[in-house]
């Protein structure tokens, strides 16, 4: 079984490589659905192997200057006490397995079908952003702040129950709060915030007992060599064909874990 987990962390690794999402939302149902991982032991493993090799991409865009660091602090600023909260309560109410699978494959299937709607329809929410001279909304800046640490605070709990909403979602919140800022710097502070908050979340999963060490290592050994061989291809790979095909994956993903036992 091991050197199928290795092969499926190569596709998932070759999908995130070329089109710079789909970690979490692959792989986590990947782990629930096909290998019958439970989904406690599927979000922790998932949010360690998302640090592993999310880390990589967050230092070369700190190298290439594509990070807005006073933002990812404020979304830190929500999000770690988040993710810290979430694993308290996790450990305070110690849901038996029954109740568990129950709450992560809920919030999994939610988390699901709203990254695939993001991402379908990620070309009309930038246009709902602008007004119809060109220029764009903004949020007073009086308000920001504090927008941007809320969105971080839904953002952590999301992530340590699901290990889905740091890519696509944080995304997309991003694009409406920032709406001026240039879309690599909106990547790379997302790819930045995403490290500390799933190596965080993950410790605590840890911590939980619910992480499989074995499994993680069998994922990183395939998906490392898929992110780099991706990244090498993504620019042979247009985006308007390859983001709808990935919503309507993560779309049948979703409905068949809102149907899952």
């Amino acid at each position: 079984m091991d050197w199928m987990y290795t092969l499926s962390g190569f596709l998932v690794g070759l999908i995130v490589g070329v089109t710079g999402v789909g970690g979490g939302s692959l792989m986590t149902p990947l782990l629930v659905l096909f290998f019958g991982v439970s989904p406690a032991t599927a979000v922790g493993t998932d949010l360690l192997y998302a640090s592993l090799t999310k880390t990589l991409g967050g230092w070369v865009h700190s190298k290439r200057g594509t990070v807005d660091w006073k933002v990812f602090g404020l979304l830190a600023m929500g999000s770690l006490p988040a993710a810290v909260v979430t694993i308290a309560l996790l450990k305070y109410l110690a849901l038996d397995e029954k109740t568990l699978r129950s709450l992560v494959t809920s919030v999994l299937s939610v988390a699901l079908l709203a990254t695939a709607t993001a991402l379908l329809l990620k070309d009309q929410i930038k246009k709902l952003g602008r007004r119809k001279d060109g220029t764009v909304y903004e949020l007073h800046h009086r308000y920001l702040p504090a927008a941007t640490i809320v969105t971080g605070v839904i953002v952590g709990a999301l992530v340590t129950i699901s290990s889905i909403g740091a890519g696509v979602l944080g995304t997309v919140a991003l694009l409406f709060l920032y709406p001026r800022m240039p879309s690599v710097k909106i990547v790379g502070t997302d790819i930045v915030h995403a490290v500390p908050l799933t190596a965080l979340a993950g410790m605590g999963h840890l911590a939980l007992g619910t992480v499989d060490l074995v499994l993680l290592g069998s994922l990183l050994l395939g998906s490392l060599p898929g992110i780099y061989i991706g990244s090498h291809l993504s620019a042979k790979v247009p985006e308007k064909v390859l983001r709808p095909v990935l919503a309507v994956m993560l779309l049948i993903i979703g409905l068949k874990m809102v149907f899952y036992k």
